[in-house]
């Protein structure tokens, strides 16, 4: 047995298809198909079964990932540990979020987290886990290739810390040329005949997913994407509605908010760390730092802003 094919049968369990399993691997698909193949040939088992919403583990194939996810896990925090292995407050912390939070809750916050803690390396990375909403690890090891994650879906596996820490609220989102071409819905029966922006087909079914699923039954679907920057500069070129975070929707002057989070709902923030490096100073320095971040941008996280200002430029009634 080559022990390497291991290393693209978990990538495989852990996308759930060839390509991203490739794509993490930085390999082409035939190199990962027949490195798994290898693996069924050693094993004499077949460890997946091809399904059209991509690879399905068989017993086999999950009972090997059981066997392997220990192992997988200590490896891949190898480097990790002995990066993070500063002491006090130094060190270095891999923080994984997805590109909404990472540039508009994050990114404002690091200067006065950099000023705070000088001695701390911050390695923020794009997570491709909160690309897809509410979608679950199909292997136990949620946090891979990171020490912390702020996700908008709970786990519902892994040895880790978890605590949530907020809510993201959506919103329905067009241009204001669309609208004033096409009309502004009042109620959801008014998205008849409207251009929808939406999301891929098999996203987990959560707040913003499903809704929009139901106002495409009536509308037609012009683009989707799993990304939100994706969606939102398809919505400023006049292509449809479309949903997306409050966060960053509610003060892009080129957007008009239709619905709110009352009908369109919001998802979860997960704050996620590993039980090994959570009681290290410089990684709970992060925690706190994302646990604060999310306390002082709770009112555009939660759709709020949009009130706000609205109730501000309302015009006062004369005594």
């Amino acid at each position: 047995m080559d022990w390497d094919d291991l290393r693209y049968f978990l990538a495989v369990a852990g996308a759930g298809s060839l390509s991203g399993a490739a794509q993490q691997l930085g390999v082409n698909t035939t190199t990962v198909l027949r490195r798994v193949a290898s693996l069924e040939d050693d094993l004499g088992a077949r460890l997946f079964e091809r399904e059209r919403t991509g690879y399905r583990l068989t017993v086999a194939g999950e009972k090997l990932v059981e066997t392997l996810e220990p192992v997988d896990r200590r490896l891949s925090a190898l480097p990790r540990d002995f990066a993070a292995s500063g002491t006090g407050g130094e060190g270095a912390v891999r923080l994984a979020a997805s590109e909404v939070l990472a540039a508009a809750l994050i990114a404002p916050e690091l200067p006065a987290f950099r000023a705070a803690h000088p001695g701390l390396e911050l390695e923020l990375v794009d997570d491709p886990r909160g690309a897809s909403l509410g979608s679950a690890p199909r292997i136990g090891n949620p946090l891979r290739d990171v020490d912390v994650a702020l996700r908008a879906a709970r786990p519902t596996q892994g040895d880790m810390l978890m605590r949530k820490v907020g809510d993201m609220a959506y919103g329905l989102y067009a241009s204001t040329a669309y609208l004033a071409e096409r009309g502004r819905p009042e109620q959801m029966s008014d998205l008849a005949g409207h251009d929808i922006i939406g999301f891929p087909r098999g996203e987990t079914p959560l707040g913003p997913v499903w809704w929009m699923s139901r106002a495409e039954k009536s509308s037609s679907v012009t683009f989707r994407s799993s990304s939100a920057a994706a969606r939102a500069e398809a919505a400023r070129r006049n292509l449809g509605l479309t949903a997306l975070p409050c966060l960053i929707a509610d003060k892009d002057a080129t957007l008009a908010r239709v619905f709110g989070p009352d009908l369109l709902g919001a998802l979860e923030l997960w704050l996620m760390a590993r039980n090994d490096l959570a009681q290290l100073a410089h990684v709970r320095a992060v925690m706190e730092f994302l646990v604060e971040a999310v306390k002082r941008h709770r009112a555009p996280l939660e759709g709020r802003s949009h009130e706000i200002t609205e109730l501000a430029l309302k015009p006062l009634k004369s005594p």
